[in-house]
């Protein structure tokens, strides 16, 4: 039939006629793991035979529906589509450096006034401790192999935290 599946054999069919007898969960059970089997071994043995082939994977999209690909138009520049690279160069080089000769008139920043600079406030624990708390403890380490986890636990000692916080300040301190 049209719409039937590869995969479905023999005692998938027992299985669900046996299911549709009963209607109990251990036959709806028994089904669901007859089907998880039967598809694995199915598709397992497609991809050894694929494997085993020279056609290489491609092979495989007989198994899925054909999707038709969107509708694509080419980049028109000047009423003009661009089919070569050289075209497509031109056209991006056209539309994005077009300023590049222009005269510029700096006059305008005169116009902007200086602002008062303040002073960088220190780090305090209690700012540095809340922002740690935020961090995933699962996420991925760093090249250095130290997990937020990590830190936290290093932190939670006072000594060590102090450190951190000195090392911060004299980032910003130094425009590090």
């Amino acid at each position: 039939m049209k719409y039937s599946k590869q995969w479905w054999t023999e005692e998938c069919s027992r299985s669900l006629n046996n299911y549709r007898t009963s209607r109990s969960l251990d036959n709806w059970k028994k089904f669901k793991k007859v089907v998880k089997i039967t598809k694995r071994s199915f598709f397992n043995m497609k991809i050894q035979e694929v494997a085993n082939k020279s056609h290489g994977p491609w092979e495989l999209m007989n198994w899925i529906n054909k999707q038709k690909l969107p509708v694509i138009e080419a980049i028109k520049y000047e009423g003009q589509p661009c089919l070569t690279p050289e075209s497509l160069k031109g056209a991006l080089h056209a539309t994005f450096n077009t300023a590049l000769h222009h005269q510029v008139n700096t006059d305008v920043l005169n116009v902007i006034g200086s602002k008062t600079t303040t002073a960088w406030v220190p780090f305090s624990k209690e700012e540095f401790r809340r922002a740690l708390i935020k961090c995933n403890n699962s996420s991925a380490s760093s090249s250095d192999k130290l997990t937020w986890q990590h830190l936290k636990t290093i932190l939670k000692q006072d000594i060590c935290l102090s450190h951190i916080i000195n090392i911060a300040d004299a980032c910003i301190d130094l425009g590090h």
